[in-house]
């Protein structure tokens, strides 16, 4: 195949825009003139002028999570309580007598006038059906009382929060590990479930220019979801998953290093959690502030468990004080993970003291990120960290320290849309509101890298995706216009048009008009 009359970035220096690009079966074959002889009557593809980058990577996403979320009650923009309430009504008619109602998205500093949700406020709308609704951040989870009943009482873990109201009774607010414990028992969907709902997202994905996923539901089950949709021939992308830390022992045990699997899905790194969120005002913080979910120590004997075992480790961090220690825990075992040359990383890294911005490039740890997050929190951010805000979300501060920024979504907290995290890091809004902190804005181009190479070079594929050199795999998406050059305003005119996954279409195939 050969496309042709258009303009390819290849994402590569040495020729960063070729005209045309040959592809033999799901490898790209070189620039059109140099190796046209070696494809035997090659099918050409007229760009029409369109724009062709190496396909999108979504650094961090929950996509089992994102995918079944498609089919829940949404709460996501509601700006009051009552609004909130509305929507789970509604929902309430059509649910199955017995069965849970599920939903995601609220988060309580959206809403006008300021309060917080109850178990009282939810039984007005859902009765007896139980009901547990995750917060926006999913650190927090909403239950009414018929929900509580399930638990008989046993809501309070190391590591969770129960609200408590002025009664002693529980409001029906559950965060981190105690929101976590109680999905964890009786939350849980069906496999057939998940699967079911995957291969609608995961043509959503396509039709968003995504190649590639580093997926964070490793405690969920993912891998074995992966494989059905694999066998089936209907897994469009590929996968990099993470494992729960507390795995560790097992793949030791069984010798499994980071990596295994195959072309489309490969099981690569640990996961670990700091603190909490920002929306759920449990991110660890510099004054005391905030929930610890693991210590600097603790950390640091995960960081080394991997690293004994082959496996890099990724860790949640939102606070100043979270991001600090696992920086701490990082260079504390840095001879331990770095002689193999593990590829560490801090997700999300929201809140940063300055002293510690330069220290991810100087350890070698990268920075994933979710563009997207700054515009999307920043009226809670202006809130609940006031007078700090000029060091969060502070990309442009890391990528001028030589740190490495891959981006994210973050997927269900915010969409899984790659076109709209690169907006968000170039633009710092994502509606009519002027940018926030702009001096954070990073450019097109850095933006495209965060979201296309450092993502590839995490998963240790960086000399086979990322790029569109010969031998690279055919992993690409289409445009219909050249985000280079156009002046940055014009970024959410932005649309993909097609999308490539190992030499085959899996959006759109041509020939579009």
């Amino acid at each position: 195949m050969i496309l042709e009359n258009g303009v390819i970035r290849t994402m590569d220096s040495t020729m960063p825009v070729v005209l045309a690009l040959a592809l033999a079966g799901n490898r790209v074959a070189g620039g059109v003139g140099t190796h046209e002889t070696a494809l035997a009557s090659p099918e050409r593809v007229n760009l029409g002028g369109r724009c062709v980058l190496p396909g999108f990577s979504d650094a961090h996403v929950h996509f089992p999570t994102w995918a079944l979320a498609q089919r829940e009650v949404r709460l996501e923009g509601t700006t009051s309580l009552d609004e909130a309430l509305r929507r789970v009504a509604d929902a309430t008619t059509s649910a199955e007598p017995g069965s849970w109602l599920r939903g995601r998205g609220w988060r309580s500093g959206d809403w006008s006038p300021v309060v917080e949700p109850t178990r009282q406020a939810l039984d007005a709308v859902t009765g007896e059906t139980p009901t547990a609704l995750m917060a926006r951040d999913y650190h927090s989870l909403w239950l009414n009382s018929a929900a509580l009943e399930q638990a008989d009482g046993d809501l309070q873990v190391e590591g969770g929060v129960v609200e408590l109201g002025e009664d002693g009774n529980p409001t029906g607010v559950l965060r981190e590990e105690s929101a976590w414990q109680f999905r964890d028992r009786y939350l849980g969907a069906p496999d057939d479930e998940f699967v079911d709902a995957m291969r609608d997202g995961l043509k959503i994905a396509a039709s968003r220019g995504v190649t590639a996923v580093h997926d964070k539901d490793g405690w969920l089950g993912a891998p074995r979801f992966w494989q059905r949709l694999a066998a089936e021939g209907a897994l469009t992308l590929r996968v990099w998953q993470s494992l729960p830390y507390d795995y560790i022992g097992q793949l030791e045990e069984l010798g499994f290093r980071s990596g295994i699997g195959d072309d489309l899905m490969r099981v690569g790194y640990l996961k670990a959690f700091m603190d909490g969120t920002l929306g759920s005002q449990t991110a660890r913080m510099l004054d005391g502030s905030g929930v610890r979910i693991t210590s600097r120590e603790e950390l640091a004997e995960i960081v080394r468990a991997g690293a004994r075992a082959g496996w890099p480790v990724a860790v949640h961090a939102i606070g100043d004080l979270a991001n600090r220690e696992a920086l701490d825990a990082f260079e504390e075992t840095r001879d331990d993970w770095a002689p193999q040359g593990l590829r560490p990383r801090i997700e999300h890294a929201q809140l940063l003291a300055e002293d510690d911005i330069p220290r991810f490039a100087e350890l070698g740890v990268t920075a994933s990120v979710q563009f997207s997050h700054a515009p999307s929190d920043r009226e809670i951010a202006d809130r609940n960290w006031a007078g700090m805000t000029d060091r969060a979300y502070a990309y442009r501060s890391l990528l001028d320290s030589g740190a490495l920024v891959a981006n994210g979504s973050d997927a269900p907290i915010e969409e899984l849309d790659p076109l709209a995290g690169i907006r968000a890091g170039v633009l710092r809004t994502l509606d009519d509101r002027e940018a926030w902190h702009p001096e954070q804005a990073v450019t097109v181009e850095q933006a495209i890298e965060a979201t296309i190479l450092t993502p590839a070079w995490l998963a240790r594929e960086e000399r086979r995706r990322g790029r569109l050199l010969p031998g690279y795999l055919a992993d690409l998406v289409v445009l219909d216009r050249d985000p280079f050059a156009i002046p940055p305003e014009e970024l959410p005119e932005v649309e993909v048009v097609a999308t490539m996954v190992d030499g085959r279409w899996t959006h759109n195939p041509p020939p579009w008009d």
